[in-house]
């Protein structure tokens, strides 16, 4: 088993926090998205998405995407769980990852991919009005998220789950785009705290 990694992308990331909550260790094959190692003939092959992190199993097998990745992982060691017990905390999970996800991660991900002038050679097209559009977008989920942490300890509730995952990727992932969380956001700064004070945070 071998899981292709990137450093400081926000989706591999996702995955090493997962493990680490886990406890589980899993060899590593570092692909350099610098240098467009995931557009390599040899990774294309593996995952022509050309995306990391990829999961390739002993018996060849590929998994690629992180929530498909870390739930794979749920199957083989459901303690602790990251993705619910009961059929209600499952469900308010998947929903508040999904929001994460879909709505605030990719808006940052595209102020980020569309306004960096690093990634002029990876965007292609590079369309700075969209990173313009998702700067609004970004800071109204933003608020959002802040009012849901006002009422619950995590993103999805009661428990630490691999929505808060995808929300700790999200907010780092905001530091190359040079727009920091509002001060006023009391709610996400003590989850962010807390949060980024698991050592599985480090991974």
């Amino acid at each position: 088993m071998k899981l292709y990694d990137s450093v400081r992308a926000p989706n591999p990331r996702r995955v090493r926090i997962f493990l680490a909550e886990k406890g589980i260790e899993v060899p590593r094959v570092m692909v350099d998205l610098a240098s467009f190692e995931h557009r390599s003939d040899e990774f294309t092959k593996l995952n022509p998405f050309r995306r990391t992190p990829t999961l390739e199993l002993d018996d060849g097998t590929v998994i690629t995407e992180s929530v498909a990745i870390s739930r794979y992982f749920e199957e083989i060691y459901p303690e602790p769980p990251l993705f619910g017990r009961s059929p209600l905390e499952k469900a308010r999970i998947e929903m508040w990852n999904r929001r994460v996800e879909l709505g605030f991660m990719t808006e940052v991900q595209a102020v980020f991919r569309h306004g960096h002038p690093g990634m002029a050679t990876h965007e292609i097209p590079q369309v700075n009005e969209w990173a313009e559009a998702n700067k609004a977008k970004m800071m109204a989920s933003l608020r959002l998220i802040n009012d849901q942490l006002g009422e619950v300890p995590f993103i999805a509730g009661e428990t630490y789950s691999i929505a808060d995952i995808t929300l700790l990727c999200a907010v780092d992932f905001m530091k190359p785009t040079k727009i920091k969380v509002p001060e006023d956001h009391t709610h996400l700064w003590r989850w962010y705290e807390d949060v980024n004070a698991r050592p599985s945070a480090k991974a």
